[in-house]
């Protein structure tokens, strides 16, 4: 497999961190190796890939669409923080609402985003469907079907649009996803393997699928 230095990877493709966001980023390995080892939110083979399988695939949405300042952002089934914190740390004016109903996943996200003074950070163990408010984006990655996954959430989404791309899911998967997209004729595909060169990303993808604003 091709082994890529993870910052390197990082700068080049968001050539404008801050020292801080850089700071940032570079923390999330002894942190994560520190938190898992109490708390295991993330596989053992995965940990030794985190900034692969888990933060450049987090990224991989702002590839597809940046968020504004501004903007919210909830982050369903966030497991140990993914993709809120990676996100989080590059967009620190957008504001970011990361739900699990895993008690023990939330603990660690809280806890990893003080750690890295992320002001930026809500993380809540609650269920998707008992969220108040409207979200610009709601992001996830491959926490269930997409069939369910709106049924959970379509009526959680702002009624302006202010990014280039109309409000909705933004949602990393993997594999053939003809059979779960069948009934969303809207949702579109990007190949994370366009912008990210790593095997791993060959057949992982990010779906954006517009929705509208329900009253």
């Amino acid at each position: 497999m091709l082994k890529i230095h993870f910052m390197e990877e990082i700068l080049k493709q968001f050539p404008n961190l801050t020292e801080n966001q850089i700071l940032q980023f570079q923390k999330l390995e002894a942190l994560y190796h520190d938190w898992n080892a109490k708390i295991n939110v993330i596989s053992r083979k995965d940990i030794d890939e985190l900034y692969t399988k888990h933060v450049l695939h987090s990224l991989a949405i702002a590839k597809i669409q940046p968020f504004e300042a501004g903007s919210y952002v909830l982050d369903v089934g966030t497991g140990g923080g993914f993709p809120g914190i990676p996100l989080a740390i590059l967009f620190p004016e957008t504001r970011f609402y990361l739900i699990d109903v895993i008690a023990k996943k939330i603990k660690v996200v809280q806890a990893v985003a003080d750690a890295l003074g992320l002001k930026n950070v809500k993380a809540e163990q609650i269920r998707a469907e008992n969220v108040k408010g409207d979200y610009d984006f709601i992001v996830s990655r491959a926490v269930t079907n997409m069939p369910d996954f709106v049924s959970w959430i379509k009526d959680k989404i702002k009624k302006q649009n202010k990014h280039n791309l109309p409000n909705g899911i933004l949602y990393l998967k993997g594999g053939d996803l003809t059979e779960e997209l069948k009934d969303f004729p809207r949702a579109t595909e990007y190949n994370i393997a366009d912008f990210f060169i790593n095997e791993f990303f060959e057949t992982k993808k990010v779906v954006h699928l517009p929705l509208k604003f329900k009253a």
